[in-house]
């Protein structure tokens, strides 16, 4: 569990640092624009952090099911090799969407300037930008962002549906509580 939160956390520190300094420089000098290799930078680092985070999020769901549902196989269960293999599994599909996102996006043709005149460098404006048929980049963001976040959702659901579940049928009042403890935190921060 707590290989999964520190994992969570550098995570947070990676995509608030790809976007942070360069929106309080624009705050401090009044200048909003970034230009076109900062851009791709900064999107390929948001993209990957944050599809990483969804998908360590979806582990840290996995990992309160097993330690409330099947607490005495939870050290069978969650071993440091398992931990390990959902964290880079989660690295890899963050930085493998971040690479179709940004080969996606980045592939298309900008007639006009390459300066985005924006504090973030986000897709919506990129194509706003792009000279080229857009419909393509469209649905590929549409169906890798879709996949995404539909599974990480569905992990998270049926892992607290089971959770729920387990938690109803315990007969003291003190064991829910404990169990309702251990999962407030991480739905707190599923919610946000």
């Amino acid at each position: 569990m707590y290989f999964l939160l520190s994992n969570l956390s550098l995570v947070d520190f990676g995509y608030s640092s790809a976007v942070t300094p360069k929106v309080m420089a624009g705050f401090l000098t009044g200048e909003k624009i970034i230009p076109y290799n900062a851009c791709v930078s900064q999107f390929f680092f948001f993209a990957a952090f944050i599809t990483v985070e969804n998908f360590l999020l979806a582990s840290m769901a996995y990992d309160r099911y097993a330690a409330v549902c099947k607490p005495l196989h939870y050290t069978t269960t969650m071993t440091t090799g398992m931990c390990a293999r959902l964290v880079i599994g989660s690295y890899i599909c963050g930085f493998l969407n971040a690479s179709i996102h940004t080969g996606n996006i980045f592939r298309l043709s900008f007639c006009r300037s390459n300066v985005v005149d924006h504090f973030f460098c986000d897709a919506p404006p990129l194509l706003a930008l792009s000279c080229s048929d857009n419909h393509i980049s469209e649905m590929v963001i549409f169906l890798v962002v879709g996949f995404n976040d539909l599974f990480s959702v569905l992990v998270i659901l049926i892992s607290y549906l089971f959770i729920f579940i387990t938690i109803l049928k315990m007969n003291s009042a003190e064991g829910r509580q404990k169990a309702f403890s251990t999962c407030t935190s991480h739905l707190t921060a599923v919610s946000i």
